[in-house]
């Protein structure tokens, strides 16, 4: 359960130290001017509504004073001073900039009973949800600021995987939990393991009646941070920790900075998202570091009919600077994409010991449209699955086995409809990984294939190598895939390939398997195949299929 203690300033030195000066080419992207929140020369003291920092004594009350008498003077900076403030849920005002002192750390209470069951509304979607620990709709100019710690009180909430935990910590969870029927997984109570079966059927009859999920309570765990329909956002400096769920929602929200904060959850820590922005649009994440038990940093909007209705998608997204530790993916784009993500960059980032690095995800009956996606300058070790991976079988039946082998031969595209995701338009370069089970996954669906990814000056360290299926117009360019096992690229249902200066490991065997008879148009240039073993192998594709070409 030990947690890295590399700080950001050494991350950023790291950075500096290894990565090249290219960049995306800036008419590619251009990132609108994300407006800040300005706020009244105007402080006060929490210590002054009677609060105390003792961590015994509750202060919501006090908070929730301190935080009205700021908003109608107008606004100002309200002041967390040194100390260990216990407390329920706040809810945020417009105006109000929360400042958490060095030494400051906003302890929230752990019993579930003090966040009520509330209708949480998105645009006429309407859902019961327990009241986030921090929250706010509707808000213009807030922010949460300074050099504290906001504790999210999560651990008496979450469920505990066995898979995740040394057996001693296991043995040491609180007796008055429950385990599953299989004994992989510890629940706080009967009632949050029995929810997710309640909360189902209601949410399949319509019922949007608090009272009715009241049994499920503990079940459903709210984000720490949960802010719907915002402008002029600023999280700046703070160290957010421990939440029930996510760690930090922001939805439907406009102009949203992000700088200098640190999430800090353990790997076991179930559901403990980083970052998670839903629907927002012109977004700055900079200078932050999150350290997740589940996605690092999340783009969603939305998911199936639902997320099409509302029909926001996240775009203008500028992330740079960053660091990813643990999680299951550095940066995430779905699966709940349905209202589409688009004109995003990544500069500058680093990945350590993330399940994946750079992860794209979906599956039949989302919908939605991901497109416009830049990626440069990202470094990765240690990636315990692929280094970058494009999967639209998200909970699904792949074709393929987790060796890239193709186990369902035929498979027959269903109709394209509003439910069919489409990934397309996204370009990633100038990427190191040193240290991963696979290459990468690129693999679309049959009736709607990834289209136009392009990848340039990637050199990926791993034990397989590059499964590619389903995809159409992609180009690897100046890509060096240094593999242990099996082929260097597995291609099935590919078309308009375009491979020039592939680097490979001396002795191969083989550079290139194409499987089936949907392969066309496989054009490789200026790679060096003297090195090689066994250079094409050929499963069911037509004769042509592939053209090697040199200048």
């Amino acid at each position: 359960m030990g947690r890295p203690c590399t700080s950001l300033a050494a991350a950023g030195m790291l950075l500096s130290l290894l990565l090249p000066a290219g960049t995306i080419r800036a008419e590619e992207f251009r990132m609108p001017q994300v407006k800040e929140p300005a706020f009244p020369a105007r402080t006060i003291h929490l210590s002054d509504f009677g609060a105390v920092g003792d961590g015994k004594t509750q202060n919501t009350a006090a908070l929730a004073r301190a935080i009205d008498s700021l908003a109608k003077e107008g606004g100002g900076k309200l002041v967390i001073p040194p100390g260990i403030w216990l407390t329920g849920p706040i809810h945020l005002r417009s105006n109000v900039n929360l400042h958490l002192e060095a030494g400051a750390l906003l302890q929230f209470v752990s019993d579930y009973k003090q966040y009520p069951l509330v209708v949480l509304d998105l645009k006429g979607e309407k859902e019961v949800w327990s009241l986030s620990p921090l929250s706010g709709e509707g808000l213009e100019n807030v922010a949460i600021t300074g050099r504290g710690v906001i504790d999210g009180g999560g651990a008496p909430w979450r469920p505990v995987s066995r898979s995740k935990v040394t057996e001693s910590e296991w043995n040491s969870l609180p007796a008055s939990g429950v385990v599953d029927s299989r004994g992989e997984t510890w629940w706080p109570s009967r009632e949050a393991m029995e929810g997710a079966k309640l909360v189902e059927r209601l949410r399949q009859s319509g019922s949007v009646d608090p009272r009715e999920y009241e049994p499920a309570h503990q079940f459903l765990r709210p984000k720490l941070l949960k802010l719907i329909g915002c402008r002029r956002v600023l999280l700046e400096g703070v160290t957010f920790q421990n939440p029930p769920n996510w760690t930090l929602n922001p939805t439907l929200c406009e102009d949203l900075t992000i700088r200098g904060i640190t999430v800090h959850n353990a790997p076991f820590e179930q559901n403990t998202d980083g970052l998670d922005l839903e629907s927002c649009r012109n977004v700055l994440v900079r200078d932050s570091t999150f350290d997740a038990g589940d996605d690092g940093i999340c783009l969603k909007s939305g998911k199936d009919a639902p997320g099409r209705r509302i029909g926001v998608p996240t775009e203008n997204v500028l992330i740079e600077n960053c660091v990813v530790y643990h999680g299951h993916g550095g940066l995430t784009i779905g699966s709940e994409m349905s209202g589409g993500v688009r004109n995003v960059q990544m500069n500058n980032c680093l990945f350590v010991g993330t399940d994946i690095g750079l992860r794209f995800k979906s599956t039949r009956g989302r919908g939605g449209v991901v497109e416009k996606i830049y990626v440069s300058n990202v470094r990765m070790t240690d990636i315990a699955a692929e280094a970058i991976n494009f999967n639209m079988y998200y909970e699904g039946r792949s074709p393929l086995n987790e060796k890239g082998a193709l186990v369902k031969t035929e498979e027959s595209p269903v109709p394209v409809s509003e439910e069919t995701p489409r990934f397309r338009d996204i370009h990633i370069q100038d990427v190191v990984c040193r240290g991963a089970r696979s290459a990468m996954l690129l693999q679309g669906l049959p009736e709607m294939p990834l289209q136009d990814i392009s990848l340039r000056n990637v050199s990926i360290t791993a034990q397989r190598g590059v499964v590619c299926m389903d995809a159409r117009n992609i180009t690897l360019d100046h890509v060096e895939i240094l593999n242990s096992q099996g082929p260097v690229l597995n291609l099935v249902r590919t078309r308009d390939l375009r491979i020039d200066h592939l680097v490979y490991p001396a002795g191969a065997e083989p550079v290139l398997q194409i499987q089936g008879s949907g392969i066309r148009d496989i054009v490789i240039r200026n790679t060096d195949f003297q090195v090689a073993r066994d250079m094409i192998r050929t499963d069911g594709a037509a004769a042509d299929a592939v053209r090697v070409q040199e200048e």
